[in-house]
Protein backbone atom coordinates (compact mmCIF):
# COMPACT_ATOMS: atom_id res chain seq x y z
CA UNK A 1 0.00 0.00 0.00
CA UNK A 2 1.62 3.99 -0.74
CA UNK A 3 2.59 5.79 1.97
CA UNK A 4 0.22 8.22 3.52
CA UNK A 5 0.89 12.01 2.48
CA UNK A 6 1.56 14.55 5.66
CA UNK A 7 -1.91 15.42 5.09
CA UNK A 8 -3.62 12.04 5.50
CA UNK A 9 -1.26 11.27 8.91
CA UNK A 10 -2.06 14.77 10.19
CA UNK A 11 -5.42 14.04 9.64
CA UNK A 12 -5.65 11.14 11.11
CA UNK A 13 -3.75 11.81 14.37
CA UNK A 14 -5.91 14.75 14.92
CA UNK A 15 -8.88 12.23 14.79
CA UNK A 16 -7.39 10.57 17.59
CA UNK A 17 -6.66 13.48 19.11
CA UNK A 18 -10.19 14.99 19.71
CA UNK A 19 -11.32 11.31 20.47
CA UNK A 20 -12.01 12.25 23.98
CA UNK A 21 -13.08 15.60 23.99
CA UNK A 22 -16.60 16.09 25.42
CA UNK A 23 -19.87 16.13 23.90
CA UNK A 24 -20.38 20.02 22.67
CA UNK A 25 -17.32 19.68 20.29
CA UNK A 26 -19.08 16.17 18.44
CA UNK A 27 -19.37 18.59 15.25
CA UNK A 28 -16.56 19.21 14.37
CA UNK A 29 -15.40 15.21 15.32
CA UNK A 30 -17.57 14.49 12.66
CA UNK A 31 -15.82 17.07 9.89
CA UNK A 32 -12.47 15.79 10.74
CA UNK A 33 -13.97 11.93 10.20
CA UNK A 34 -15.39 13.02 7.19
CA UNK A 35 -11.99 14.78 6.38
CA UNK A 36 -10.19 11.02 6.87
CA UNK A 37 -12.95 9.35 5.16
CA UNK A 38 -12.07 11.38 1.99
CA UNK A 39 -8.70 10.83 1.80
CA UNK A 40 -8.48 6.83 2.74
CA UNK A 41 -10.72 6.31 -0.51
CA UNK A 42 -8.37 8.45 -2.01
CA UNK A 43 -5.81 6.26 -1.06
CA UNK A 44 -7.14 3.18 -1.87
CA UNK A 45 -8.23 4.28 -5.12
CA UNK A 46 -4.82 5.22 -5.78
CA UNK A 47 -2.93 2.10 -4.63
CA UNK A 48 -1.80 -0.15 -7.57
CA UNK A 49 -2.93 -3.18 -8.21
CA UNK A 50 -0.74 -6.22 -6.63
CA UNK A 51 0.29 -9.38 -8.43
CA UNK A 52 -1.16 -12.53 -7.65
CA UNK A 53 2.37 -13.76 -5.94
CA UNK A 54 2.18 -10.71 -4.05
CA UNK A 55 -1.29 -10.12 -2.68
CA UNK A 56 -3.49 -11.89 0.27
CA UNK A 57 -5.11 -15.30 -1.40
CA UNK A 58 -8.51 -14.48 -2.11
CA UNK A 59 -9.35 -17.55 -0.13
CA UNK A 60 -9.88 -16.76 3.34
CA UNK A 61 -7.07 -19.29 4.21
CA UNK A 62 -5.48 -21.93 2.17
CA UNK A 63 -6.90 -24.47 3.78
CA UNK A 64 -10.27 -23.13 4.14
CA UNK A 65 -13.69 -24.92 3.16
CA UNK A 66 -15.26 -22.16 0.77
CA UNK A 67 -18.71 -23.37 1.32
CA UNK A 68 -18.11 -22.52 4.92
CA UNK A 69 -17.97 -19.30 7.18
CA UNK A 70 -15.41 -20.88 9.47
CA UNK A 71 -12.00 -22.45 9.15
CA UNK A 72 -12.00 -25.84 8.75
CA UNK A 73 -9.26 -27.33 8.19
CA UNK A 74 -5.77 -28.02 9.59
CA UNK A 75 -1.84 -27.57 8.06
CA UNK A 76 1.12 -27.67 9.45
CA UNK A 77 2.82 -25.45 7.45
CA UNK A 78 0.35 -22.46 8.26
CA UNK A 79 0.49 -23.05 11.37
CA UNK A 80 3.50 -22.96 12.06
CA UNK A 81 3.09 -19.73 10.26
CA UNK A 82 0.65 -18.51 12.16
CA UNK A 83 1.23 -19.31 15.60
CA UNK A 84 -1.96 -20.90 15.90
CA UNK A 85 -0.82 -24.51 17.27
CA UNK A 86 -2.17 -25.22 20.49
CA UNK A 87 -4.48 -22.25 21.07
CA UNK A 88 -6.74 -24.17 22.99
CA UNK A 89 -4.76 -26.02 24.97
CA UNK A 90 -2.99 -22.65 26.55
CA UNK A 91 -6.32 -21.92 27.47
CA UNK A 92 -6.97 -25.48 29.17
CA UNK A 93 -4.18 -24.65 31.00
CA UNK A 94 -4.11 -20.92 32.09
CA UNK A 95 -8.60 -20.79 32.65
CA UNK A 96 -9.43 -24.84 33.75
CA UNK A 97 -12.93 -23.20 33.83
CA UNK A 98 -13.25 -23.33 30.00
CA UNK A 99 -13.25 -27.11 30.62
CA UNK A 100 -16.70 -28.11 29.13
CA UNK A 101 -16.42 -31.58 29.07
CA UNK A 102 -14.20 -34.93 30.02
CA UNK A 103 -12.34 -36.45 27.08
CA UNK A 104 -12.40 -39.93 27.66
CA UNK A 105 -10.25 -42.00 24.94
CA UNK A 106 -10.32 -45.47 23.48
CA UNK A 107 -6.84 -46.21 21.78
CA UNK A 108 -7.32 -48.22 18.91
CA UNK A 109 -3.79 -48.65 18.09
CA UNK A 110 -1.08 -50.84 19.01
CA UNK A 111 0.11 -50.06 22.53
CA UNK A 112 3.82 -50.14 21.70
CA UNK A 113 3.27 -47.39 18.67
CA UNK A 114 5.84 -45.25 19.32
CA UNK A 115 4.67 -42.22 17.60
CA UNK A 116 1.51 -41.96 20.16
CA UNK A 117 4.26 -41.62 23.06
CA UNK A 118 2.19 -37.84 23.11
CA UNK A 119 -0.89 -39.74 24.29
CA UNK A 120 0.47 -40.63 27.14
CA UNK A 121 3.11 -37.85 27.87
CA UNK A 122 1.68 -34.95 27.00
CA UNK A 123 -2.15 -35.18 27.92
CA UNK A 124 -4.14 -31.92 28.18
CA UNK A 125 -6.06 -31.39 31.53
CA UNK A 126 -9.49 -32.87 31.20
CA UNK A 127 -8.70 -35.96 29.11
CA UNK A 128 -7.40 -39.56 29.88
CA UNK A 129 -7.03 -42.82 28.19
CA UNK A 130 -8.66 -45.30 29.64
CA UNK A 131 -7.26 -48.35 27.45
CA UNK A 132 -5.72 -49.11 24.84
CA UNK A 133 -5.32 -52.22 22.11
CA UNK A 134 -6.13 -53.52 18.54
CA UNK A 135 -9.11 -55.53 18.79
CA UNK A 136 -12.23 -55.19 20.43
CA UNK A 137 -11.68 -57.92 23.37
CA UNK A 138 -8.98 -55.33 24.51
CA UNK A 139 -11.42 -52.86 25.73
CA UNK A 140 -13.75 -55.67 27.24
CA UNK A 141 -12.68 -53.84 30.68
CA UNK A 142 -14.60 -51.40 30.21
CA UNK A 143 -18.47 -52.38 29.46
CA UNK A 144 -17.81 -53.75 33.06
CA UNK A 145 -17.43 -50.64 34.39
CA UNK A 146 -20.58 -48.51 33.96
CA UNK A 147 -18.45 -45.24 35.18
CA UNK A 148 -15.72 -45.03 32.33
CA UNK A 149 -18.46 -43.89 29.52
CA UNK A 150 -16.09 -43.54 27.07
CA UNK A 151 -16.89 -40.54 24.35
CA UNK A 152 -13.56 -40.66 22.20
CA UNK A 153 -12.29 -43.11 20.01
CA UNK A 154 -8.09 -42.72 18.88
CA UNK A 155 -7.55 -44.45 15.28
CA UNK A 156 -4.20 -45.34 14.48
CA UNK A 157 -3.15 -47.17 11.27
CA UNK A 158 -0.84 -49.26 13.60
CA UNK A 159 -4.17 -51.09 14.09
CA UNK A 160 -4.34 -53.36 10.98
CA UNK A 161 -7.91 -54.27 11.99
CA UNK A 162 -9.74 -51.15 12.67
CA UNK A 163 -12.05 -51.40 10.07
CA UNK A 164 -13.51 -54.10 11.78
CA UNK A 165 -13.15 -53.17 15.58
CA UNK A 166 -14.18 -49.89 15.31
CA UNK A 167 -17.86 -50.74 14.12
CA UNK A 168 -17.84 -52.84 17.46
CA UNK A 169 -16.63 -50.36 19.90
CA UNK A 170 -19.05 -47.64 18.73
CA UNK A 171 -21.98 -50.42 19.01
CA UNK A 172 -21.17 -51.23 22.43
CA UNK A 173 -20.52 -47.56 23.67
CA UNK A 174 -23.04 -45.57 22.40
CA UNK A 175 -21.60 -42.38 24.26
CA UNK A 176 -19.04 -42.22 21.91
CA UNK A 177 -18.63 -38.64 20.04
CA UNK A 178 -16.02 -38.50 18.37
CA UNK A 179 -13.53 -40.54 15.88
CA UNK A 180 -10.03 -38.89 14.93
CA UNK A 181 -7.91 -41.15 12.19
CA UNK A 182 -4.10 -40.53 13.04
CA UNK A 183 -3.93 -40.14 9.00
CA UNK A 184 -4.76 -38.17 6.02
CA UNK A 185 -6.66 -41.32 4.14
CA UNK A 186 -9.15 -43.44 6.23
CA UNK A 187 -9.76 -45.83 3.57
CA UNK A 188 -8.33 -48.71 6.15
CA UNK A 189 -11.60 -47.93 8.69
CA UNK A 190 -13.81 -47.02 6.01
CA UNK A 191 -16.80 -49.92 5.61
CA UNK A 192 -20.36 -50.05 4.74
CA UNK A 193 -21.43 -51.13 8.75
CA UNK A 194 -19.55 -47.89 9.55
CA UNK A 195 -20.99 -45.93 7.17
CA UNK A 196 -24.87 -47.19 8.04
CA UNK A 197 -24.32 -46.76 11.75
CA UNK A 198 -27.12 -45.14 12.75
CA UNK A 199 -25.42 -42.56 15.38
CA UNK A 200 -22.39 -41.96 13.68
CA UNK A 201 -20.01 -39.67 15.79
CA UNK A 202 -18.25 -36.95 14.39
CA UNK A 203 -15.18 -38.35 12.35
CA UNK A 204 -11.90 -36.14 11.76
CA UNK A 205 -8.09 -37.27 10.43
CA UNK A 206 -4.70 -35.92 9.94
CA UNK A 207 -5.44 -34.20 6.36
CA UNK A 208 -2.67 -31.43 6.05
CA UNK A 209 -0.18 -33.20 7.90
CA UNK A 210 2.04 -34.82 4.87
CA UNK A 211 1.11 -32.27 2.10
CA UNK A 212 4.28 -30.31 1.80
CA UNK A 213 6.63 -33.45 1.75
CA UNK A 214 4.52 -34.88 -0.94
CA UNK A 215 4.35 -31.57 -2.85
CA UNK A 216 8.12 -32.06 -2.56
CA UNK A 217 8.63 -34.83 -3.85
CA UNK A 218 6.06 -34.23 -7.05
CA UNK A 219 8.52 -31.38 -8.06
CA UNK A 220 11.34 -33.63 -7.67
CA UNK A 221 9.38 -36.33 -10.27
CA UNK A 222 9.07 -33.27 -12.55
CA UNK A 223 12.50 -32.51 -12.67
CA UNK A 224 13.53 -35.88 -12.76
CA UNK A 225 11.93 -36.76 -16.19
CA UNK A 226 12.04 -32.57 -17.35
CA UNK A 227 15.72 -32.99 -16.87
CA UNK A 228 16.83 -36.69 -17.73
CA UNK A 229 18.24 -37.81 -14.45
CA UNK A 230 18.19 -41.47 -15.82
CA UNK A 231 20.61 -40.23 -18.52
CA UNK A 232 22.71 -38.59 -15.85
CA UNK A 233 23.25 -41.40 -13.91
CA UNK A 234 24.26 -43.34 -17.04
CA UNK A 235 26.61 -41.10 -17.98
CA UNK A 236 28.14 -40.54 -14.54
CA UNK A 237 28.13 -44.51 -14.47
CA UNK A 238 30.04 -44.70 -17.74
CA UNK A 239 32.54 -41.85 -17.18
CA UNK A 240 30.54 -40.41 -20.24
CA UNK A 241 30.80 -36.30 -20.54
CA UNK A 242 28.06 -35.80 -23.00
CA UNK A 243 25.53 -32.89 -23.43
CA UNK A 244 21.93 -32.96 -24.48
CA UNK A 245 19.16 -30.33 -24.42
CA UNK A 246 16.70 -30.07 -20.73
CA UNK A 247 13.16 -29.27 -21.01
CA UNK A 248 11.73 -26.18 -18.67
CA UNK A 249 9.26 -26.75 -15.95
CA UNK A 250 8.11 -22.90 -16.73
CA UNK A 251 5.18 -22.96 -19.12
CA UNK A 252 4.18 -26.67 -18.06
CA UNK A 253 0.74 -27.51 -17.09
CA UNK A 254 0.12 -29.53 -13.95
CA UNK A 255 -2.83 -31.24 -13.84
CA UNK A 256 -3.93 -32.06 -10.29
CA UNK A 257 -6.82 -34.81 -10.19
CA UNK A 258 -7.87 -34.55 -6.52
CA UNK A 259 -7.30 -31.23 -5.38
CA UNK A 260 -7.63 -31.38 -1.15
CA UNK A 261 -5.09 -30.57 0.56
CA UNK A 262 -2.40 -32.33 -1.02
CA UNK A 263 -2.98 -31.31 -4.42
CA UNK A 264 -3.23 -27.47 -3.30
CA UNK A 265 0.38 -27.99 -1.59
CA UNK A 266 1.27 -29.45 -4.92
CA UNK A 267 0.12 -26.63 -7.37
CA UNK A 268 1.73 -23.81 -4.81
CA UNK A 269 5.30 -25.27 -5.56
CA UNK A 270 4.30 -25.52 -8.95
CA UNK A 271 3.61 -21.99 -9.24
CA UNK A 272 6.28 -21.05 -7.83
CA UNK A 273 8.20 -22.77 -10.67
CA UNK A 274 5.97 -21.11 -13.40
CA UNK A 275 3.67 -23.83 -14.01
CA UNK A 276 0.16 -23.31 -15.30
CA UNK A 277 -2.28 -25.19 -12.89
CA UNK A 278 -5.60 -26.92 -14.02
CA UNK A 279 -7.43 -29.48 -11.44
CA UNK A 280 -9.98 -31.36 -11.04
CA UNK A 281 -12.07 -31.31 -7.67
CA UNK A 282 -15.74 -33.10 -6.37
CA UNK A 283 -16.66 -29.40 -6.84
CA UNK A 284 -15.34 -27.14 -8.49
CA UNK A 285 -16.96 -24.23 -7.16
CA UNK A 286 -14.92 -24.54 -4.04
CA UNK A 287 -11.88 -23.13 -5.53
CA UNK A 288 -13.49 -20.74 -7.69
CA UNK A 289 -11.58 -17.89 -6.33
CA UNK A 290 -8.07 -19.96 -5.22
CA UNK A 291 -5.48 -17.99 -6.94
CA UNK A 292 -3.31 -20.84 -7.74
CA UNK A 293 -5.44 -22.46 -10.11
CA UNK A 294 -6.06 -21.27 -13.75
CA UNK A 295 -8.71 -23.40 -14.14
CA UNK A 296 -10.95 -26.33 -12.39
CA UNK A 297 -13.11 -28.98 -13.44
CA UNK A 298 -15.57 -31.10 -11.94
CA UNK A 299 -15.07 -34.92 -11.79
CA UNK A 300 -16.85 -36.26 -14.67
CA UNK A 301 -15.51 -38.32 -17.66
CA UNK A 302 -15.43 -35.87 -20.23
CA UNK A 303 -13.67 -33.29 -17.44
CA UNK A 304 -10.90 -35.68 -16.71
CA UNK A 305 -10.04 -36.70 -19.71
CA UNK A 306 -10.11 -32.89 -20.68
CA UNK A 307 -7.34 -32.31 -17.90
CA UNK A 308 -4.93 -35.46 -19.07
CA UNK A 309 -5.33 -34.06 -22.99
CA UNK A 310 -3.91 -30.74 -21.52
CA UNK A 311 -1.44 -31.43 -18.98
CA UNK A 312 2.39 -32.04 -19.32
CA UNK A 313 2.50 -33.23 -15.82
CA UNK A 314 -0.73 -35.06 -14.14
CA UNK A 315 -0.36 -35.53 -10.50
CA UNK A 316 -2.62 -38.17 -8.93
CA UNK A 317 -3.62 -37.31 -5.20
CA UNK A 318 -7.30 -38.03 -4.86
CA UNK A 319 -8.63 -40.43 -1.97
CA UNK A 320 -9.48 -43.66 -2.48
CA UNK A 321 -13.31 -44.49 -2.58
CA UNK A 322 -16.19 -46.20 -4.38
CA UNK A 323 -16.18 -44.14 -6.49
CA UNK A 324 -12.69 -43.15 -7.12
CA UNK A 325 -11.68 -46.66 -7.77
CA UNK A 326 -10.08 -46.72 -11.31
CA UNK A 327 -11.01 -43.30 -12.34
CA UNK A 328 -8.22 -42.50 -14.18
CA UNK A 329 -8.79 -45.80 -16.42
CA UNK A 330 -8.19 -46.31 -19.57
CA UNK A 331 -10.07 -43.69 -21.59
CA UNK A 332 -8.10 -41.14 -19.80
CA UNK A 333 -4.78 -42.75 -20.43
CA UNK A 334 -6.29 -42.58 -24.55
CA UNK A 335 -6.83 -38.81 -23.70
CA UNK A 336 -3.15 -38.21 -22.24
CA UNK A 337 -0.89 -35.48 -24.06
CA UNK A 338 1.96 -36.88 -25.62
CA UNK A 339 4.69 -36.60 -23.68
CA UNK A 340 2.94 -36.37 -20.34
CA UNK A 341 4.51 -37.57 -17.15
CA UNK A 342 1.88 -39.32 -14.49
CA UNK A 343 2.75 -38.96 -10.69
CA UNK A 344 0.77 -40.83 -8.34
CA UNK A 345 0.65 -40.06 -4.73
CA UNK A 346 -2.81 -40.66 -3.43
CA UNK A 347 -3.55 -44.17 -3.44
CA UNK A 348 -2.86 -47.07 -5.91
CA UNK A 349 -6.55 -48.15 -6.52
CA UNK A 350 -7.36 -45.08 -7.83
CA UNK A 351 -5.33 -45.50 -11.50
CA UNK A 352 -6.08 -48.67 -13.55
CA UNK A 353 -2.33 -49.82 -13.84
CA UNK A 354 -2.59 -52.01 -16.66
CA UNK A 355 -3.87 -49.02 -18.96
CA UNK A 356 -1.04 -46.86 -17.37
CA UNK A 357 1.56 -49.50 -18.27
CA UNK A 358 0.47 -49.88 -21.74
CA UNK A 359 0.63 -45.73 -22.24
CA UNK A 360 4.10 -46.14 -20.50
CA UNK A 361 5.42 -48.85 -23.29
CA UNK A 362 3.86 -47.45 -26.85
CA UNK A 363 5.28 -43.92 -25.67
CA UNK A 364 1.67 -41.48 -24.71
CA UNK A 365 3.31 -41.12 -21.79
CA UNK A 366 6.82 -40.11 -21.19
CA UNK A 367 7.20 -41.62 -17.67
CA UNK A 368 5.21 -42.08 -14.40
CA UNK A 369 6.82 -41.53 -11.12
CA UNK A 370 4.71 -43.90 -8.57
CA UNK A 371 4.54 -43.91 -4.53
CA UNK A 372 1.80 -45.84 -4.19
CA UNK A 373 0.52 -49.15 -6.08
CA UNK A 374 -2.32 -51.20 -6.49
CA UNK A 375 -1.01 -53.92 -4.61
CA UNK A 376 1.38 -52.99 -1.75
CA UNK A 377 4.05 -53.77 -1.11
CA UNK A 378 4.41 -53.78 -4.62
CA UNK A 379 5.07 -57.60 -6.03
CA UNK A 380 8.83 -58.62 -7.10
CA UNK A 381 7.03 -59.81 -9.79
CA UNK A 382 5.55 -57.26 -10.89
CA UNK A 383 6.46 -56.01 -14.71
CA UNK A 384 6.39 -52.14 -13.44
CA UNK A 385 10.25 -52.93 -12.14
CA UNK A 386 11.50 -53.73 -15.35
CA UNK A 387 10.44 -50.46 -17.15
CA UNK A 388 12.90 -48.02 -17.60
CA UNK A 389 10.68 -44.84 -17.46
CA UNK A 390 9.13 -45.20 -14.50
CA UNK A 391 10.53 -44.00 -11.00
CA UNK A 392 9.02 -46.39 -8.34
CA UNK A 393 8.97 -45.14 -4.38
CA UNK A 394 7.55 -47.71 -1.68
CA UNK A 395 4.88 -45.33 -0.36
CA UNK A 396 7.40 -43.29 1.71
CA UNK A 397 7.69 -40.05 -0.19
CA UNK A 398 5.53 -38.53 3.02
CA UNK A 399 7.66 -40.34 5.55
CA UNK A 400 9.73 -38.18 7.50
CA UNK A 401 11.51 -39.27 10.60
CA UNK A 402 8.24 -37.44 12.60
CA UNK A 403 5.50 -37.62 10.41
CA UNK A 404 3.63 -39.85 12.53
CA UNK A 405 4.76 -38.00 15.95
CA UNK A 406 3.57 -34.72 14.24
CA UNK A 407 -0.23 -36.81 13.61
CA UNK A 408 -0.42 -37.32 17.19
CA UNK A 409 0.43 -34.22 18.10
CA UNK A 410 -2.25 -32.76 15.88
CA UNK A 411 -4.75 -34.47 18.04
CA UNK A 412 -2.80 -34.22 21.38
CA UNK A 413 -2.37 -30.29 21.16
CA UNK A 414 -5.13 -29.03 19.01
CA UNK A 415 -8.38 -30.96 17.91
CA UNK A 416 -8.30 -33.03 21.58
CA UNK A 417 -8.44 -29.00 23.36
CA UNK A 418 -11.40 -28.37 20.88
CA UNK A 419 -13.27 -31.30 21.91
CA UNK A 420 -12.42 -30.28 25.72
CA UNK A 421 -13.42 -26.75 25.21
CA UNK A 422 -16.50 -27.57 23.03
CA UNK A 423 -15.05 -25.70 20.24
CA UNK A 424 -15.75 -26.91 16.47
CA UNK A 425 -13.05 -29.74 15.50
CA UNK A 426 -10.76 -29.74 12.61
CA UNK A 427 -10.43 -31.80 9.80
CA UNK A 428 -14.36 -33.50 9.82
CA UNK A 429 -14.43 -36.00 6.87
CA UNK A 430 -17.18 -37.59 5.97
CA UNK A 431 -17.34 -42.01 6.10
CA UNK A 432 -20.10 -42.08 3.95
CA UNK A 433 -17.51 -40.33 1.12
CA UNK A 434 -14.41 -42.07 2.14
CA UNK A 435 -12.86 -38.31 2.66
Amino acid sequence: MLRPSILQRSTSFCISSNSNINSKNRNNNRQQKNIHNHYTRNLATTTPPQSPTNTTPLVPTPSADLASKEYKYWNREEYTASRKKGRYEYLIKISPESIVREAKILSLSDPDDDANKCLTESMPFGSSIIATGTTFADFAHVSENPDLHPNVVYVSPSCPKARKHLPLLLKEFPSIEWVHVRSAGIDFVVSDILSNHPNLPIVTNAKGQFSSSLAEYTMMACSYFAKDLPRLLRQKSDNKWDKYDVEELRGKTMGIVGYGDIGRACARLAQVYGMKIVALRRNPALSASDPLVDMVYGTDKNSLNQLMSESDYIVCSAPCTVETQGLVDADAFASVKPGAVFINVGRGPVVDEDAMVEALKDGRLKGAALDVFREEPLPEASGLWDLDNILISPHNMDQTSTFMHEAAEFFVYENLPRFICGKTLLNPVDPRAGY
